[in-house]
């Protein structure tokens, strides 16, 4: 998570945008390369196996996810105890994870961004007109194609890859990036996004990635300790976790000083 990788993530962000919204109809023919004129149909979206591949990686993002989501339900039910898993760890994978499936993708951008999915444009056998990436005004009601909230779930493995120790790292970085790519071109496959719904996705979750780990981890000013952490969970769940123990009979007190 250095600059050299915001750096290019930056200029990723800006070739792709610029050179598709240029040439939109560059979307619509990687799409076309998995649609089927025959049977006016994505052939793979039929393939059990592929659909299970699709289902898993989510298993996998979030199998990631879960020991951080856990140990924060276990703290704020239980604000006595320390938490089961360091403090920015928790922050750092919950905070981002957060952001990159749910609110920059479906609470955003899906719910309202009408660019409908390859299935819908009449370029594939649909009923709706094709847009460019850039264009908030196509038909689609709910739901949309862009950007794509499983491309950034796969991407969001970025984020457990940067906790990985020093000598790992690199290796981690680069099964990140295969993991969210095959992800994202089986989400192309099925017919389900465009190439820039997935790509921007990705560059979008990094994005998130490397700014929160800088919060928390690097620059000064913001940087935070486990210690920290847990201490502010800890007020931050006392109130009701006290209100339960005076109902069972017992006073706990005051949150205690950090």
């Amino acid at each position: 998570m250095n600059r050299t990788g915001l750096y290019i993530a930056l200029g990723l962000f800006a070739a792709v945008g610029l050179l598709f919204g240029l040439y939109p109809e560059l979307d619509l023919w990687l799409a076309g390369l998995f649609f089927d004129p025959a049977t006016r149909s994505f052939p793979l979206k039929s393939v059990p196996f592929a659909n299970f591949a699709r289902d898993a990686a989510m298993w996998i993002a979030w199998a990631f996810a879960a020991p951080s989501i856990i140990a924060l339900v276990v703290k704020l039910v239980r604000p006595d105890k320390p938490l089961l898993v360091r403090g920015r760890t928790v922050m750092f994978l919950v905070v981002t994870m957060t952001l990159a499936a749910g609110i920059l993708t479906n609470l955003t951008f899906k719910s309202h961004w009408g660019r409908p999915r390859p299935i819908f444009v009449t370029e594939f056998a649909g009923t709706n007109t094709f847009v460019p990436w850039w264009d908030p005004r196509g038909a689609c009601p709910k739901n949309c194609s862009f950007f794509s909230g499983e491309g950034a779930t796969a991407y969001w493995t970025f984020a457990p890859a940067a906790l990985a120790p020093a000598p790992w790292r690199p290796l981690a970085y680069a099964a990140a990036f295969t993991f969210g790519t095959v992800t994202s071109v089986l989400r192309m496959a099925f017919g389900g996004h465009f190439f820039t719904d997935v790509a921007i996705a990705g560059l979008v979750t990094f994005i998130t990635i490397w700014l929160m780990y800088a919060l928390i981890y690097r620059w000064p000013r913001t940087r935070l300790t486990d210690e920290r952490i847990d201490a502010a969970l800890t007020r931050f769940a006392w109130p009701l976790y006290r209100l339960r123990s005076k109902w069972r009979g017992r006073d706990v007190g005051a949150a205690p000083v950090a």
